[in-house]
């Protein structure tokens, strides 16, 4: 029998909810960029700096660098033009994005991620 494949936010919670279990010392918090708006709030979150296409989550460093991590579905989640190109500037600002397709790829990305840093 397939298992049933869970949402973004699904999945995003529980990255989130490992994370917090596994690395309490380091800060994560999400960037709620996504779902539908009214065009008033819309503009009024751009106004407010709201930027599309920037990741799902961002991690903090103790050496001031940043993993952000942009969430997706197991299967049939795609990252857009938008995302590639922030995608892009943060790398190029010497921060790490990382694609988690599923809350457990995410989780061995990061930890990866960690261990090539370290070594």
């Amino acid at each position: 029998m397939n298992k049933p494949i869970l949402s973004e936010h699904l999945e995003q919670c529980g990255f989130v909810s490992w994370f917090r279990r596994k690395y309490p010392e380091y800060f994560i918090f999400a960037v709620p960029n996504g779902d539908k708006r009214s065009i008033s709030v819309a503009k009024r979150l751009k106004a407010e700096g709201v930027v599309a296409g920037v990741p799902d989550i961002c991690i903090v460093l103790p050496d001031e660098k940043c993993v952000w991590i942009e969430m997706k579905r197991t299967k049939g989640g795609r990252v857009s033009d938008e995302q590639k190109k922030i995608h892009k500037t943060i790398d190029g600002l010497g921060h790490t994005v990382i694609i988690g397709k599923g809350a457990k790829d995410a989780s061995d990305k990061f930890e990866n991620y960690l261990l090539t840093r370290s070594g």
